[in-house]
């Protein structure tokens, strides 16, 4: 079976994306989170959203990857991941993406709206500059100052009665634990 793929263009996504994006919401799958940023897309269509991922992948050298989300986060809406290395010109990149966006959709630069550590902003480059993790070294600084006071507050909790809080890393490793028990490594 020839299957023929045409590509996108002006417009073929017009009324498809959800003017939003989120910056690192979620893990990276092509490397470390503190060496990738991964930015999240919501999109209503399966075929739309693979057609993006082919954009992203074949228009942006400095794309790892893109990939569509396994099933819907609701009906009708798609998930769809880029990821890129954590450097110093990553947030104008992710500007320069929304931008060029704007030939497929329709959606200016300034109607978008970014997701960064479950704060809301205007897509600004500035703002992704000021709000954007762009060096390695500091995003395993903050992920340990979390930690650190993760910490702490267990310790308040211990002192208060209050039950222990495993730490989103804690449960990640007894995840991975678990995978590669059953996988028997």
């Amino acid at each position: 079976m020839t299957m023929i793929t045409e590509g996108l263009n002006y417009l073929d996504l017009e009324n498809q994306m959800l003017p939003r994006f989120t910056i690192d919401e979620y893990a990276a799958k092509m490397g470390d989170d503190d060496d990738i940023v991964t930015i999240t897309f919501t999109i209503k269509s399966e075929l739309a959203a693979q057609d993006l991922v082919s954009w992203f992948e074949r228009g942006y050298n400095f794309v790892l990857d893109a990939s569509v989300s396994e099933g819907e986060l609701e009906p009708g809406k798609h998930l769809v991941f880029v990821e890129m290395d954590r450097r110093s010109w990553s947030a104008e990149a992710v500007y320069n993406l929304i931008a060029d966006l704007e030939t497929l959709t329709g959606i200016a630069p300034k109607d978008w709206t970014m997701e960064i550590e479950g704060e809301d902003y205007p897509c600004e480059e500035n703002l992704l500059r000021e709000k954007m993790i762009l060096n390695p070294g500091k995003y395993r600084d903050e992920i340990e100052a979390e930690e650190d006071i993760e910490v702490e507050l267990n310790e308040y909790r211990l002192r208060a009665g209050l039950d222990h809080q495993s730490s989103a890393l804690e449960n990640k490793d007894t995840y991975i634990k678990d995978l590669q028990a059953a996988a028997g490594i």
